[in-house]
């Protein structure tokens, strides 16, 4: 009688772990996914080795953080998405114009603080210099990273595809005194 009452208990709880292993799977593959930032490009929105939850179940706006498949390499990037499908992108004297129209990046304030006067953080430059395109094609994004003057972006590998993007950032959770949702 006690080995039977052992053998129930180890099968419910085998199904409870597998059920749990299950459910983490899926929603692992659907719909989150936890990722660690390599590289001071997003800084300083993002850190090296920051933690973030990136929800893959969302439609993407101007202006999210995404992580997407790197178009010139292994690796997944972070940055932010600049330019939607149709969009016209020019950076003049350091303002973002987004189909002419001037774009606030009070994310790029800090970074900005740090540039030596009469200085630029962000180059000057056209869609059509950077890309050959006056506009930024269907079924593609235009992204730059926060710390400009670093940053690996599609100033240098062009435009990435919709379908490379892995989820938008949602959620820094690690450093646990730099939780932020986004």
């Amino acid at each position: 009688m006690g080995q039977e009452i052992l053998r129930a208990e180890i099968i419910s709880w085998v199904k409870t772990i597998t059920l749990a292993v299950v459910v983490t799977a899926v929603c692992k593959y659907f719909f989150f996914s936890g990722l660690v930032v390599h590289g001071e490009s997003m800084s300083p929105t993002f850190e090296d080795k920051d933690k973030v939850l990136v929800t893959k179940m969302t439609d993407i706006e101007r202006l999210d953080q995404v992580v997407f498949h790197a178009p010139d390499s292994e690796n997944n990037y972070i940055k932010r998405v600049i330019g939607l499908p149709g969009d016209t992108v020019e950076m003049k004297d350091d303002v973002l114009y987004i189909n002419g129209k001037k774009v606030d990046e009070p994310y790029l304030d800090e970074n900005k603080e740090s540039v030596m006067v009469g200085q630029k953080l962000t180059g000057d430059f056209t869609l059509a210099e950077v890309t050959g395109h006056d506009t930024v094609p269907d079924g593609h994004l235009f992204v730059l990273g926060d710390n400009r003057a670093i940053s690996k972006d599609s100033r240098i590998f062009g435009f990435i595809r919709e379908d490379s993007v892995i989820g938008e950032v949602q959620l820094r959770f690690y450093p646990i005194n730099s939780i932020e949702t986004y």
